[in-house]
């Protein structure tokens, strides 16, 4: 998170560009590759190779719009890996473009597993020189319980890289289990902490559970910029609920989901910021990478100038998060 701050400083803003590439959103010539037909192919899809080279020129179209204006990327994996070997390697090429390009790299992939397998998915992911993927960070699913978090903690420490777990997220039918209450913490579970809040344990959150966890998981791997190297998502789109945890959680940094096409704006992330303007990353994917299809930017670019496009929408959401956050207090570049 040192690194983070750094970079966030450095670049005057907390945006991060999620990289999400989708066929059917795809500018129109990156479209025509992606959609080359091949009588030998299933079906007559087109083959997985000539959609993995059209998802790794976009993105790294993409990065070379946006590497001078924000500090990190945040490659959805499941797109690629939903191609089979091309779109891994597409992958990989994507996230060794992004880091030529002086960006952090967050990989969201969502791992959660225990013991040997856990250990493995965070060897594999984390650290730039250490790793096969060399990503920066790496988001991951708590729900197994605190056994499936130590494993990345402690690669993720060794290596001077970072995780991102799943707290608050931004999907509407996340609070369908993160909302429940329960009378007491888990038994069996061997970290035996408390709540946030301490006291009572009754109508307490499963969220503010793992909120609890992952508060004392930062806290042990504090950095000189005051935050650990486990931070939290937490979506834009609660925004009472995303203050709350930025009390509770005075030393994780959050990545926030949820700005522009999910709904939430600028004002709705205010509070995930600290004085400084740092402690928060927020994320927009589709608001960006296929900002040439949004009615502002249509007539104005076209699929033609899809890129100056993208570079329109990145630079509107730096603005927004600029006048509307603590983020505006950050050195402009």
């Amino acid at each position: 998170m040192d690194e983070l701050a750094r970079a966030t400083r450095n670049h005057g803003n907390p945006v991060v560009v999620g990289l999400d590439p989708r066929v059917e959103n795809l500018p129109d010539g990156l479209a025509t590759l992606a959609n080359g037909r091949d009588s030998s192919s299933p079906m007559g899809m087109a083959p997985l190779a000539s959609r993995a080279q059209a998802y790794e020129q976009f993105c790294c179209e993409i990065i070379d719009v946006i590497a001078p204006l924000v500090p990190a990327v945040k490659p959805q994996s499941a797109f690629f890996e939903e191609l089979g070997p091309p779109g891994m390697q597409a992958l990989a090429a994507v996230i060794l473009h992004a880091r030529e390009q002086g960006l952090l790299v967050i990989l969201d992939a969502k791992r959660g597993d225990i013991g040997s397998t856990a250990a493995a998915y965070a060897r594999g992911i984390l650290g730039r020189d250490e790793s096969a993927w060399g990503a920066d960070a790496v988001t991951v699913n708590p729900y197994l319980g605190d056994e499936s978090l130590h494993p990345f903690v402690q690669v993720a420490a060794s290596r001077g890289a970072g995780l991102f777990v799943l707290v608050k997220t931004s999907n509407p039918g996340g609070g369908m289990f993160q909302d429940l209450e329960v009378s007491e913490t888990a038994r069996g579970g061997s970290s035996g902490r408390s709540p946030v809040g301490g006291g009572t344990h009754k109508g307490e959150t499963v969220y503010r559970h793992v909120a609890s966890l992952v508060e004392s998981l930062a806290d042990r791997t504090r950095g000189d910029c005051g935050y650990g190297a486990v931070g939290a998502v937490v979506g834009a789109t609660y925004p009472r609920q995303l203050a709350q945890l930025r009390t509770d959680m005075p030393q994780t940094w959050f990545l926030v989901p949820g700005f522009g096409s999910q709904g939430g704006t600028a004002l709705d992330v205010a509070a995930a910021f600290d004085g400084r303007g740092l402690g928060a990353i927020v994320n927009s994917s589709r608001g960006i990478i296929f900002a040439h299809q949004r009615p502002e930017y249509a007539s104005r670019f076209g699929s033609a100038r899809w890129q100056q496009a993208v570079e329109a929408a990145t630079r509107e959401m730096i603005a927004e998060l600029r006048a509307e956050t603590t983020a505006g207090k950050l050195k402009e570049r």
